[in-house]
């Protein structure tokens, strides 16, 4: 005896009828049928009468009918009680502007309205935001990185720019190669982050410049030093500085990754999959434009 059937049971106690209740459970009869006499069989009672006049309830079958309908409510309330207590911790790597988490938290809660989101923000040393240290269930962050062990799924991809002064000679320019940047300080990452994350941050090739953890850290740092830094074009920054595209260097994938089983995890990820696809930083620094997969 399981829930399902107490269902089947309650929908032909309540209707007197196999062929209503079928309806009503969306199912065809002769398997409502086959359901309820196991159910009798399990029991070892009849639990109604059937006749050709209809279908009728037995005092055993009414003592059921009362039971099951306390324990489908209990379960009900416990499914809701369970789903009030759920909790995902969502990490997000370093600026949380960007539109698509504005669209991914409006879709999920509606879809979603009992469960609880917690955020950790990360800086930029750590790009699995806290998953590998067990401190989050999912990470909206960028790649690429070491994903050993870790699920990872495309979200989007950002053509990249370099980050310069506003008077800086090259910040008037149509567009960049890496070649005309080789010169310039470029920002590091502490010792011992990931060695995919940050290659890919310095364009591929060894650099050398000041270390930076965080977004603002890096921003300063071309402020003040003339340090090369890369942005999604589009990208919002302050007056004093521009985004100039790099016309040779592969854009930046945002990613969902994850590594575990929590059950909220598939449909959160296909929520981020839409909210990704819909929303892209665009030249104009809007934040809106078309993703094709």
């Amino acid at each position: 005896m399981d829930l399902r059937t107490l269902r089947y049971f309650v929908a032909v106690a309540e209707e007197l009828h196999f062929g209503r209740a079928a309806r009503r459970l969306h199912m065809s009869q002769p398997p409502l049928s086959r359901a309820i006499r196991q159910l009798e069989a399990d029991l070892g009672t009849t639990l109604l009468h059937r006749s050709a006049a209809g279908v009728s309830l037995t005092a055993a079958g009414a003592i059921l009918l009362v039971e099951a309908r306390n324990l489908l409510e209990q379960s009900d309330q416990l499914r809701t009680r369970v789903a009030a207590a759920a909790t995902l911790t969502v990490g997000i790597l370093a600026d949380s502007t960007d539109p698509g988490i504005a669209r991914l938290a409006d879709s999920y809660r509606s879809r979603h309205p009992n469960v609880t989101i917690q955020i950790r923000e990360a800086d930029l040393t750590d790009p699995t935001c806290g998953l590998r240290a067990g401190l989050v269930d999912i990470a909206i962050t960028r790649a690429p990185f070491d994903r050993t062990g870790l699920h990872l799924h495309e979200l989007r991809t950002d053509p990249l720019g370099a980050v310069l002064r506003a008077d800086d000679p090259l910040a008037k320019r149509d567009h960049l190669t890496l070649a005309e940047l080789a010169d310039r300080p470029w920002f590091q990452f502490p010792s011992g982050t990931d060695a995919l994350w940050q290659s890919f941050w310095n364009g591929g090739e060894p650099r050398e410049g000041p270390v930076v953890r965080a977004v603002q850290e890096c921003l300063q740092a071309v402020l003040w030093n003339g340090t090369i830094g890369l942005a999604p074009l589009g990208h919002q920054l302050s007056d004093e500085l521009v985004v100039v595209p790099v016309t040779d260097l592969p854009p930046s994938p945002v990613v969902a990754a994850w590594s575990g089983t929590n059950p909220l995890l598939p449909d959160f990820v296909e929520l981020a999959v839409a909210a990704y696809r819909s929303t892209a930083p665009s030249p104009n620094g809007s934040g809106e434009g078309a993703v094709e997969d």
